[in-house]
This record gives structure tokens, C-alpha cells and sequence, in this order.
């Protein structure tokens, strides 16, 4: 069954705006906020606070869905986009760091929708094709992956503030998004059964041990994933690499992230989530040994390449298991439930990674992976378990 369809495409093309959107954030909220900030230790507060904006609106976000319906809540996150975007540009014309912290941290609401275009895709397409539409939107970030950079990089100086400019050009990478999602006709979210509210409350959902064991894979894979990235051009500079070589690094991790995805939904099918998942385990055990067996250019570019491709296999195979733990009437429930752990566990790993590599070095850096990613093995290996004393024989 062919999974791209004109709906489709347009959600694909607003998951690369979304990620153009995500990408210039990361690759200048911490230099603002150096810039900014009253003292050197706050300078990545606006980074912390887009990924704590987004843990605190899933839930608002979810209860939106379900009131006013796909279509509507993602149009109120463009707008989001475009206010939050202009307050940032205000912020950094009137050096206000609080104003900025105030601005990220209400983006958060859009970054909260965003995440939700990998489930909104299932809807798009028959149900015998959704690993390959969750894959073909999240295959929609190599577009932010390389205009985000060029996008910074081309506004740095366009306004008297340095990077204010680029906060002005995101609004209209809003606009153009909120134009393309206004074409999209979602299915409506299926209403509740009488006698059954919104479908079985959070707590007896999150028993469920493929609920437990998809949100841990994403969530800790995702942690993993930020944890490293975040502390790269910092190690790579600790070991004498210009910024240059940094950026390169970062640009083939990116790539790394995104482009399986045009093959990773048929993995999955072939294969099962599963199995999928295990592999992106064993790449991200791959990427701390060849991490941890050099610091030249290399070592970095590769081991990074590999960690995109891991995180690529495990939060894919994890939003294709997770679909399998909720009923239809609890989807925005289950589903804000999932994003609010990841984003929980990437504001922690975004606090803790600076720290790390700057009091443990790089070498520690990689050693403490190991923690989480054991975690992630055995949660797989409890899903392995109990599928075969079940005699189940799953596609996922």
C-alpha cells in the first residue's frame, strides 16, 4: 500500500519548517543568551527553556486536540510560532534576557505541536501503511537540518542586534507552515464511546507494558541523543578542533537523524519495531566505543554520524510500538503522556550536559551513556520476554 499521499507530503513539508524552526533555535538561543545573560552559567536558559515549554504544554496541548481538532490546535501553534518568534526578536533588540527566557519557554506550545505531526501522519494513511508515514514525516527534517543552519547564519546581521534578524525570519517560516497545514483536511478525532469518557484514565494506559517499555526506549534515546549533541562542539573544542570541524560534525549528525527515516518504516514492517530498536541500541553502544577510542575529527563525525542513525531506529520503532497501546478516543491522552517524559528527559539532559563534559570530559561523557542505554536494553529484553511466552509472533 503506497504510503505518500498529497496530505502526507504537505505534513512532511511542515515537519521540515518545524525542524528549520527547532534547528535555528538550538544553533542560537545559547549564544543570545550568552550575550544576554547577567551571568556566563545562565547562557543556555533559552535552550532549557523551549524544551521545559514544551514538557508543559503537551498536556495543554492534548486537551486542545480534543477540543477543536487536529487542524485548528497545529494552526494555534503556528501562531504561537509567530508571536513567541517576534517577542524573541524584541528581546534581543531591547536586550531583555527575561523577556527572551519568558518567549522560549511560551514556544514551547508550538514545539509541543509539532511533535505530534508523526502521530497526525498515521491518520493521513491506511493503517497497513503507518510505519512508513510516521517514517516519511520525520524524513521532512532534512529540510531544517540544512536551512536552519543557513537561515542563522544568513540573518545573523540583518538587524542592529546580532541574530534578531533570525527570529524575524521565523516568523515567516511560521507563515509558510501555517499556510501549507491549512490545506490538510485531518480526520476528525474519533469521539468518545458513551459510558466511556475520553477511554481508560492515564494510570491504567501507562501499565501497559508496551506503553512502558515504547515512551522508556523514545524517551531515554532521545536523552542519550541530546546529552551527547549538546556537549560536542564544547569537547571538540577541549581537544583543539576549530568550530568549523564542529559544525561539520553536528551537520552529518543531523543528517544521520533524518535521512533513515526514508527506509526505516519499512524496516519495521519487514522486520518489526522490535528488532528495529535493537539495532538502534546496538549503534548507539557502537557510537560510544568509537567515541571513546579517539578525539580526532573522525572519531567525532563518526561517532556522532552513528548516534543519529541509533536515535533515528530507536524513536521511530518506539512512536510505531507506542500506537499499539492506546485506543483511538485516547490517542491526544497516551500521546501527550509520551512527549511530555521525552521532553522531561531532555530538559534534564540539556542541564546536565554542559556540566559533564566540562567537569568529566568527553571520555566520562560516553561512559555515562552506558547507564541509560542499559536501561533501554532492559526494557527490550522484558518486551522480548514477554512476547515469547505469549508465543507471540508480532510485526512489532
Amino acid at each position: 500500500m503506497k504510503a505518500m499521499n498529497p496530505p502526507l507530503l504537505l505534513l512532511t513539508l511542515c515537519q521540515g519548517l518545524y525542524l528549520t524552526n527547532n534547528v535555528t533555535f538550538v544553533a542560537i538561543n545559547g549564544m543570545v543568551g550568552l550575550a544576554l545573560a547577567p551571568a556566563p552559567w545562565l547562557a543556555t536558559l533559552p535552550v532549557m527553556a523551549y524544551v521545559a515549554g514544551s514538557a508543559l504544554s503537551a498536556p495543554l496541548v492534548a486537551r486542545h486536540q480534543r477540543r477543536f481538532g487536529r487542524r485548528r490546535t497545529f494552526q494555534l501553534g503556528l501562531a504561537v510560532a509567530m508571536l513567541t518568534a517576534a517577542l524573541c526578536a524584541l528581546a534581543v533588540l531591547t536586550r531583555q534576557f527575561w523577556l527572551l527566557i519568558a518567549s522560549t519557554l511560551a514556544a514551547g506550545y508550538y514545539n509541543a505541536n509539532g511533535s505530534l505531526y508523526r502521530f497526525a501522519a498515521v491518520e493521513l494513511v491506511h493503517p497497513s501503511a503507518k510505519e512508513r508515514a510516521i517514517s516519511w514525516v520525520l524524513a521532512g527534517g532534512i529540510l531544517g537540518a540544512v536551512t536552519g543552519p543557513q537561515l542563522a547564519l544568513l540573518t545573523r546581521d540583518a538587524l542592529p542586534q546580532p541574530f534578531a534578524g533570525a527570529y524575524v525570519a521565523l516568523m515567516g517560516v511560521a507563515l509558510v507552515s501555517l499556510s501549507l497545514i491549512s490545506f490538510i483536511a485531518f480526520p476528525a478525532l474519533p469521539a468518545s464511546e458513551p459510558g466511556k469518557a475520553n477511554g481508560r484514565p492515564l494510570f491504567l494506559l501507562a501499565r501497559q507494558q508496551v506503553f512502558i517499555v515504547a515512551v522508556a526506549v523514545s524517551a531515554l534515546g532521545y536523552g542519550v541523543m541530546n546529552l551527547l549533541m549538546a556537549a560536542t562542539p564544547i569537547a571538540m573544542a577541549q581537544h583543539a578542533h576549530s568550530f568549523g570541524h564542529a559544525a561539520l560534525v553536528l551537520e552529518w549528525h543531523v543528517l544521520g537523524m533524518y535521512v533513515p527515516s526514508f527506509f526505516t518504516g519499512w524496516l519495521i514492517k519487514r522486520f518489526g519495531a522490535l528488532w528495529v530498536m535493537t539495532i538502534g541500541l546496538l549503534l548507539n553502544l557502537a557510537c560510544a566505543a568509537v567515541a571513546l577510542s579517539g578525539v580526532d575529527l573522525m572519531h567525532f563525525l563518526v561517532s556522532l554520524l552513528v548516534l543519529g542513525i541509533g536515535w533515528n531506529f530507536l524513536f521511530i520503532g518506539g512512536t510505531a510500538l507506542f500506537t499499539e497501546a492506546y485506543q483511538p478516543e485516547e490517542k491526544t491522552r497516551a500521546q501527550a503522556a509520551m512527549d511530555t517524559t521525552i521532553y522531561a528527559t531532555m530538559t534534564i539532559s540539556s542541564f546536565g550536559s554542559g556540566a559533564l563534559v566540562t567537569t568529566g570530559g568527553w571520555t566520562w561523557m560516553n561512559i555515562a551513556m552506558l547507564l541509560p542505554l542499559a536501561l533501554v536494553a532492559a526494557a527490550l529484553g522484558w518486551l522480548a520476554l514477554e512476547w515469547r511466552r505469549s508465543a507471540r509472533a508480532p510485526n512489532f
